[in-house]
């Protein structure tokens, strides 16, 4: 049986005078154990090159990272703003377009949940404390270790991160937090699915989309929770009906 490919979108560090691409093993791992193989999609890919990845890789995985930039969404100006990478925010909002208008399976991780909503025309809390009121804290990346369950969150009944996570229900799953940014106004071509007990919306759906789904929190830094495990199961095997006929018959 050929493996889903799934593209990965990665970062980009600066190691004195040398660029160098840069993604968490942990998102490597969690596609591997779920039966994908992945692939990773440099920031510097052109814009034309984007139609013969959507040809070539079964699913899309956007990945956490810095903040996106906020004039890309009319953002409040905040001093807790980092790691503005333009070309970066091109590439992921063109590719989360394009997944969301053919029906590619993608899977938005923290900041690509964020990246999902701006590119269909939602906004952004730029800091979440600063602009949310009775907001719990969000922020334990450099507290704790990444996978510290730090809240619950409460998943809408029937909508498909539900059925994954609990076979349906409206079940409280706990969470990892590490962002300081969130969905302020949600896209018009998106459902909230998910939210904290501050009501941070925590997941998001692409309605009628095969798998269209992004979450707030890091299920690849969980990788001993069954219901994270499970998680990207679902999107490697909606990725694996996305094979074209020609790789299936190899």
């Amino acid at each position: 049986m050929s493996l889903a490919l799934i593209g990965i979108t990665c970062g980009m560090k600066t190691q004195t005078d040398k660029k160098i691409i840069s993604i968490p093993e942990a998102y490597m791992q969690a596609v591997f154990k779920a039966g994908g193989l992945p692939v990773i999609i440099p920031e510097t890919i052109s814009p034309a090159e984007l139609d013969g990845l959507r040809q070539r890789l079964d699913g899309l995985l956007l990945t956490g990272g810095a903040d996106v930039n906020p004039l890309r969404f009319n953002g409040q100006p905040d001093p807790k703003v980092y790691g503005i990478d333009d070309q970066r925010d091109e590439v992921e909002i063109n590719l989360a377009r394009l997944a969301a208008s053919t029906n590619w399976p993608i899977l938005g991780i923290c900041r690509g949940i964020q990246v999902i909503n701006v590119a269909l025309g939602g906004t952004l809390f730029t800091d979440i404390l600063d602009q949310m009121p009775g907001a719990l804290k969000h922020d334990y990346d450099s507290l704790t270790e990444r996978d510290f369950e730090a809240h619950p969150v409460q998943l809408e009944p029937g909508s498909a991160l539900a059925r994954i996570l609990s076979n349906g229900g409206a079940p409280l799953v706990r969470v990892n937090s590490l962002h300081h940014q969130g969905i302020e106004k949600v896209a018009a071509g998106l459902r909230p699915i998910a939210e904290a007990p501050d009501h941070l919306i925590e997941a998001v759906e692409l309605p009628g989309h095969p798998f269209g789904l992004g979450v707030q929190w890091h299920p690849e830094a969980m990788p001993d929770s069954p219901q994270m495990q499970a998680l990207f199961r679902a999107f490697v095997e909606a990725a694996r009906k996305n094979l074209p006929q020609r790789r299936k018959d190899r």
